[in-house]
């Protein structure tokens, strides 16, 4: 087989593994979006200092569970630090605010 032969079938290779699997990545591309969506609610409703978890969840409209699972994700990458605690709740803020 030539190389332009082994090309072509590779080409056709990657065109039919895309048909098959659009509505996968589809899928992905919008549950990113939402994630983007609601981490930029956090942001907002986070900006101005350190906030309580139900104090982020009052501020954003969100639930506190699904709340916590994205503060968690952003502690993991940085965007989110954990200063504290006030009374009996831990105390989050942004990180770019604390690196100003």
């Amino acid at each position: 087989m030539s190389d332009k032969q082994a090309a072509k079938e590779r080409t056709e290779m990657l065109k039919r593994l895309r048909e098959q699997h659009q509505a996968a990545v589809e899928q992905t591309q919008a549950l990113l979006k939402e994630q983007q969506a609601i981490r930029k609610q956090i942001r907002q409703a986070m900006a101005g200092g350190p906030k309580t978890l139900p104090e982020v969840a009052q501020a954003s409209g969100l639930p506190t569970d699904q709340l916590l699972w994205h503060i968690t994700a952003m502690k993991k990458y940085d965007l989110v630090v954990e200063i504290g605690k006030f009374g009996e709740n831990y105390q989050y803020q942004l990180a770019e605010e604390i690196a100003r």
